[in-house]
């Protein structure tokens, strides 16, 4: 496409923008301001999308949302002991723990979301009907939380108001799920529920008997293992909620300005630095976040204007803070929430999924650096401007110790600590260092903000992870995931060899993933595929940690990919850019995550499976060099522009050397090699680009 069919796309797309979303007003110093950056949140992510409240009703609803924290903070503490005077045991049965959490998170759904934005306009206001649902809701959760003895007792048979009661607290489950995640996840789960009844009137494979309405809605709505109170809202409830609240914790301590002036410490003076400084704190931030979206706004909001002020085209600027937005939720030792349910679900202990993951995050974000850095060179980038550049020895001095909560994470979770008490001791001392210094304490006033802040984002885990479970158990009590195994990997055994078999197996799951991952949380559908198709993997003789990395990385990947990439939407708010040349772009920047997936399915030494210190240590450098050579070929950018053989040439040389294995590595290394040679010797006249 030409630089003028590009401009026309752009000036057709701005035009639609304008017509329907009001115009991005930038302050002088290069931040959004906080009414659009609310508006973005509130477009983009259903679960920021909350009832407006003032006065009494906020004090209300805020200390509603302390209590529900502390409560779920006290149950999943489980029993405290007072210097061995006595105990206080505050340990829940399961069927107890699991249904009154997501009975809370019903009726917090309905207390703070509206129906629609267009429903969000009074002030203190929540229709009867909301207020009816989310009462009615949480008495259905409830039930079971008080009645779930009886129900044993019986042998799982259920009365017939029971069954009434498990069909209001599903369909209100669903219409939760729509007001703070959006439709996507609703159809997918409907269409599965609905599969599981009318089984017999689907031909092939596929068909079974069905089972009655009674049987459906009772075993997901009253079974803890395959049902909605299964293992996603388990992690859900322990795992995720309290590093949700330990990411709020490390908010109000001041540590994401501390990293934006990190940032722009390090890249500031370099040519491109604001772009730079995006991808640092973006891959910082990633960390606490857990969301693509919100990463991308809350830093976005400050690097993608001055990015723009700076001269970098929107379009390059949205996309820039899209990818290194959504490749935080693959940065350890935190990542995104659905790595807890990747320990739950595989038995793999959380510290090994951390570090495995750690080499394809180094590469993933090698990969957004060096494109960058090319795009700045290509351009004529100039740094920041000096007088905006914080001074990184000072920075350390008076902000490091904010640090000391991540790092606390790490060495407890290293000491066998389970993730649960590691985010317990870390919130504590998150507490403890933000003391060191006036400008980082926590007032009691930041402390209940926090319990409030980490309530309010479990509430959209919660519906998922609820949802995700119905997803779960229809796929089990059916036996659809091992019918789908058997019909994959029947079509696969046609190809005779094996390498290509499970490229196809691996090409069809990724296509599976980006699908179902458009504007589906990274949870759900991660859930989503470690129950359908990463057991196919497995099957194949992929090992069971590498299987589900794959699947993690690709729904991952969806938040980014057109044509619903919904970080990619959220940054084009913000830069005023073309929605779609923004995913695309952001799609380029971030290739290495489309790669690295396969790469480690063919060499598990990149996740440190049967890995020694010499694998390690070539993988790295290998990758480290193969990535700088597919961002390069795919900016068209090294020493100077590239012509288009170059390009070739460099992208073929870069794809063998991230494969770590000894003939790829030579191959690419000559590839390479030869073009940085031609490249240093003869500088090419950018005409011929």
């Amino acid at each position: 496409m030409s630089d003028k069919d590009n401009e026309d796309v752009e000036r057709e797309d701005e035009r639609k923008h304008d017509a329907g979303v009001e115009e991005n007003q930038d302050s002088d110093d290069g931040v959004v301001s906080e009414e659009e950056i609310k508006r973005v949140m509130a477009q983009f992510d259903k679960g920021s999308n909350t009832r407006h409240f003032v006065g009494v009703p906020k004090i209300i609803v805020r200390w509603i949302c302390v209590a529900f924290a502390l409560f779920m903070i006290l149950i999943n503490i489980g029993r405290i002991d007072f210097f061995g005077l006595f105990q206080i045991n505050l340990l829940l049965p399961p069927q107890a723990h699991l249904s009154a959490f997501v009975g809370l998170v019903v009726f917090f759904t309905f207390a703070l979301f509206p129906a629609s934005r267009k429903n969000n306009v009074k002030v203190n206001h929540i229709p009867w009907y909301d207020v009816l649902l989310g009462l009615v809701g949480t008495a259905c959760f409830m039930y079971h939380a008080f009645n779930f003895d009886a129900i044993i007792r019986r042998g799982m048979t259920f009365t017939q108001m029971e069954f009434i009661i498990a069909i209001i607290g599903i369909v209100i489950l669903f219409i939760a799920c729509h007001r703070v995640l959006g439709t996507p996840l609703m159809v997918v789960v409907g269409v599965f529920i609905l599969y599981f009844h009318f089984g017999w009137i689907i031909p092939g494979p596929f068909g079974h008997p069905g089972r009655s309405w009674e049987f459906i809605f009772t075993r997901l709505f009253y079974g803890v293992e395959n049902g909605l109170l299964g293992i996603p809202t388990r992690v859900a409830s322990s795992f995720i909620f309290v590093f949700l609240i330990f990411g709020a914790f490390l908010e109000k301590t001041g540590i994401g300005q501390f990293f934006i002036d990190l940032a722009n410490g390090i890249a500031g003076r370099a040519a491109g630095g604001p772009a730079k400084a995006a991808v640092i704190v973006s891959a910082l931030e990633g960390m606490i976040s857990g969301s693509s979206v919100a990463n991308t706004v809350a830093s976005g909001s400050f690097t993608i204007p001055l990015m723009k002020r700076l001269g970098y085209n929107k379009n390059f600027a949205g996309a820039v803070e899209a990818a290194a937005s959504t490749g935080g939720q693959l940065v350890p030792p935190i990542l995104g929430a659905a790595a807890f349910l990747m320990a739950e679900i595989t038995g793999i202990p959380y510290t090994q999924i951390a570090l495995a993951a750690l080499i394809p995050a180094i590469l993933y974000f090698a990969c957004v650096f060096a494109s960058v850095h090319f795009e700045a060179k290509k351009m004529g980038m100039k740094p920041m401007p000096a007088d905006e550049i914080p001074k990184v020895g000072r920075l350390i001095a008076q902000k490091s110790h904010l640090m000391l909560g991540i790092v606390a994470v790490i060495v407890f979770l290293s000491m066998g600590y389970t993730p649960t008490r590691s985010a317990m001791l870390a919130i504590l001392v998150s507490i403890a260092v933000s003391m060191f210094r006036k400008d980082t304490r926590l007032t009691p006033k930041s402390f209940f903000d926090a319990l409030e802040t980490g309530a309010r984002n479990t509430i959209g885990i919660g519906v998922a992870c609820a949802m995700a479970g119905l997803l779960v158990g229809v796929v089990t009590i059916s036996g659809l995931g091992i019918v789908f195994q058997d019909v994959m990997l029947s079509v696969a055994n046609y190809i005779g060899n094996e390498t290509l078999r499970l490229l196809v197996v691996l090409f069809f799951t990724m296509l599976a993933s980006l699908i179902l991952g458009m504007g589906v949380p990274t949870t759900a559908k991660y859930v989503i595929m470690a129950t359908v198709t990463a057991p196919i993997l497995v099957r194949m003789g992929v090992p069971v940690l590498v299987a589900h990395m794959f699947v993690f990385y690709f729904g991952t990947d969806a938040d980014i990919t057109p044509p619903v990439g919904l970080a990619s939407y959220a940054a084009a708010a913000i830069s005023r850019g073309s929605p779609l040349m923004t995913s695309v772009i952001a799609t380029r920047l971030a290739i290495a995550a489309y790669i690295v997936p396969y790469i480690f399915v063919f060499n598990p030494q990149i996740l440190f499976i049967d890995a020694t210190a010499f694998d390690i240590t070539k993988i790295i450098i290998t990758g480290m060099v193969g990535i700088i050579g597919v961002a390069s070929a795919l900016s068209g950018y090294l020493y100077g522009p590239m012509q288009w053989w170059h390009r070739i040439v460099t992208l073929a040389g870069g794809l063998l050397l991230i494969n770590p294995s000894w003939p790829t590595v030579i191959s690419g290394v000559v590839l390479v090699a030869g073009v940085v040679l031609l490249q240093k010797a003869r500088p090419v006249s950018p005409r011929m680009a």
